[in-house]
């Protein structure tokens, strides 16, 4: 495939932090190829598996974690990519590492960590991405990190637009390998960030149906549902299976959303007149995005979503264990470090603040289950509500 003049170049890219024997011309994949392997084959991308979407810890197999919408992400990211002429390998690296920094217990958890650790800086768990593919996850004898190329690491910084107040975990990975926070990144790490909007607007009503949390004769007096919900009803009228029309319902919403991104990202690019991907990175507006329109729409729909499903009494309570869970087990290791494993043991620095993010870092790596097996072990039984 033939890439658009303003698309990411791996040939032109600005390369690595460290350099690696062979370059970039060992075995047949370019920079961008093996930057989205080095992430699946990541041990912090494998956990993502048992890190929470929506659901702590859910009993039911068939409700989205971490990884699956890591997944489902760059999935429609690469959709959108082709279309606009980008590079698919960078949007699929950048949409498959999004959310690496995330730890146990979602959002709520990353609350806990945040709190825990103010006087240390705060934890953020978008710098906190920069950090382990920098500084953490090292399976190289020569550096640490994954040594990913400087395009991989400013999309990741910068996906969700300049950064302009970047926090400790930023400002750090910035002055190893300067990213130019106060720009746009390029078309891909833009790509990335509506392809996740789109993944868990849609993927969350799914799960939420599932799981009974969400009426669909309610949901559907969101206007955007409604129309897609009567075209699906019109178009099978003789589906006696609801299950069915659902997922019809959720695929038609994915359809419509990445079409108008598709059209109004190439409207936008086209005005911009912008003809490489530095011009992207100094164009000073986004442009890539759903028409004013569907912006609108899509406002609706988080609004109805966080009303009915994300604070929902039954998600609050769940965050709520699990937000004192962690914080409980912060406490633990913070006050007895020597009940971290051996390696997290040897390497906890003495002085602060780099003692709390060391504790930070370890806790921040754990898995809903793993975090819920050591506070049986350290603190005690937690009873966790009913899982989905």
């Amino acid at each position: 495939m033939t890439l658009a003049p303003y698309a990411a170049d791996p040939a032109a890219s600005r390369g690595r932090r460290h350099a690696e024997p062979g370059g970039e011309t060992r075995g047949p994949r370019d920079a961008f190829q093996r930057d989205r392997d080095r992430i699946v084959h990541a041990i912090a991308f494998r956990r993502l598996r048992h890190k929470t979407q929506v659901f702590v810890a859910p009993d039911g197999d068939h409700f989205r974690v971490r990884l699956t919408h890591s997944l489902e992400v760059a999935q429609i990211g690469r959709t959108i990519a082709r279309a606009l002429g980008l590079n698919e390998d960078l949007t699929e690296a950048l949409c498959l590492a999004h959310d690496i920094g995330h730890p146990p217990f979602g959002h709520a958890g990353e609350d806990a960590l945040k709190a825990a650790t103010m006087a240390a800086g705060g934890f953020d768990h978008n710098a906190h991405t920069l950090r382990i593919l920098t500084k953490l996850e090292s399976p190289y004898p020569g550096w640490d990190g994954l040594n990913l190329t400087w395009d991989m690491l400013e999309g990741l910084a910068k996906h969700n637009g300049p950064v302009r107040h970047p926090t400790w975990a930023m400002r750090e990975a910035d002055a190893d390998f300067p990213l130019a926070l106060e720009s746009w990144p390029s078309l891909e790490a833009q790509v990335a960030a509506i392809a996740d909007d789109i993944a868990y607007d849609n993927h969350d009503i799914d799960d939420g149906l599932r799981a009974g949390l969400l009426d669909l004769d309610a949901l559907c007096a969101v206007s955007f549902v409604g129309e897609r919900w009567r075209a699906v009803t019109a178009r099978h009228p003789d589906c006696a299976r609801p299950d069915r029309l659902r997922r019809e319902l959720v695929r038609d919403q994915i359809g419509a959303m990445v079409n108008d991104v598709i059209e109004e990202s190439r409207r936008r690019i086209a005005e911009s007149g912008v003809a490489a991907v530095d011009e992207v990175r100094g164009a000073g507006r986004q442009l890539v995005g759903f028409s004013p329109a569907m912006a609108a729409e899509e406002r609706a729909l988080k609004r109805y979503m966080y009303a009915t499903l994300y604070h929902s009494p039954s998600q609050m309570e769940v965050a709520e264990v699990a937000r004192g869970l962690l914080t409980r087990l912060i406490a633990a290791y913070t006050a007895d470090p020597e009940r971290l494993p051996p390696h997290w043991r040897s390497t906890l620095p003495e002085a602060e603040p780099a003692r709390t993010r060391h504790i930070a870092d370890f806790i921040a790596g754990m898995t809903d289950r793993y975090a819920i097996a050591r506070h049986v072990e350290l603190v005690g039984p937690v009873e966790m509500p009913k899982g989905f």
